[in-house]
């Protein structure tokens, strides 16, 4: 199981299907539910490409789930308006942004400060730049965390994180029952962005002190290549979690996540559950019931 917080609710992804639950204005609860795509698997035997295949079929699945939940939110009217080409250009503005503040920019400061300071080799040049990109994107989430709505979409990340946890701690999958497990969660996207940072000064620090348009471009054309590497770190330590040494090193990456979770309400949980249920399959749905019968 896995998900992301979005308007007012979760989406979850099962084995087969994945669904969106949000409260509605008038404090009902929809939700839809829709087969995945699962192209992905065809890549799930060659390391780095998977990592590549699943995310980009990951952030489209996003979109789509954050499109209809905010549509959800508008009079039904209004909801004609919103459409592909808004939801395109949004994207497009996101992603742009995206790239520049947190990897032009950064390289661009440290390229600066290296002119300024005669910063040493070639690699502590890509290390200063990983921290300020590091220092770009924790400010960037103390900033956004303080607005109210996206306050109460770090509240639905932390139920999407909770909810997964009881199901998969064997108990209850009831609001109440968890409500007492954890905000954090190893397979978190955030964990994965902070693996992205660390593993991105590795990668460019291949390629040296290049001019600078050679710099912004690698900065751009690379990031396929650092996010598969990311995937196959991550997905190593979902696994082998049992390992201290591994429990150790994710151990930054959960903090982050105190930045990007909240504690949720009961009625926020109330969501994520159903969203999670909608995903399950019919002998998952009668395990999990049996639980509560037990």
């Amino acid at each position: 199981m896995g998900g992301q917080a979005v308007v007012d609710g979760v989406m979850m992804r099962g084995s087969s299907t994945w669904a969106v639950a949000v409260r509605k204005p008038d404090g009902d609860i929809g939700v839809v539910v829709h087969d995945a795509a699962n192209w992905s698997e065809k890549w799930s035997h060659w390391p780095l490409a998977r990592g590549i295949a699943t995310l980009a079929e990951s952030l489209s699945l996003g979109f789509k789930a954050l499109t209809w939940s905010a549509e959800q939110q508008l009079p039904e009217e209004d909801r004609e308006k919103m459409g592909k080409g808004t939801t395109a250009a949004t994207i497009g503005v996101a992603v742009l942004v995206f790239a520049g503040l947190f990897l032009v920019l950064p390289a661009l400061a440290a390229r600066g400060l290296n002119n300024s300071l005669s910063i040493g080799g070639s690699f502590w040049l890509h290390v200063v730049e990983g921290v300020i990109r590091l220092g770009f994107f924790m400010a960037y989430l103390l900033v956004i965390g303080r607005l109210p709505d996206i306050r109460r979409v770090f509240q639905y990340h932390g139920a999407e994180h909770k909810a997964i946890a009881a199901y998969e701690n064997d108990v209850e999958v009831t609001p109440e029952s968890a409500q007492r497990f954890t905000t954090e969660h190893v397979r978190c996207g955030t964990n994965f962005l902070l693996t992205v940072m660390v593993v991105s000064i590795v990668v460019f620090s291949f390629f040296g002190r290049p001019s600078l348009p050679l710099l912004i471009l690698s900065r751009i054309v690379l990031i396929p290549v650092v996010a598969a590497i990311a995937y196959e770190v991550i997905r190593f330590a979902a696994g082998h979690m049992r390992w201290a040494w591994v429990r150790v090193a994710m151990k930054p990456g959960l903090a982050l996540q105190r930045l990007t979770t909240r504690e949720p309400t009961l009625d926020q949980l109330e969501v994520a559950i159903v969203s999670l249920r909608a995903v399950m399959t019919s002998e998952q749905r009668a395990e999990v019931d049996a639980r509560i019968a037990a």
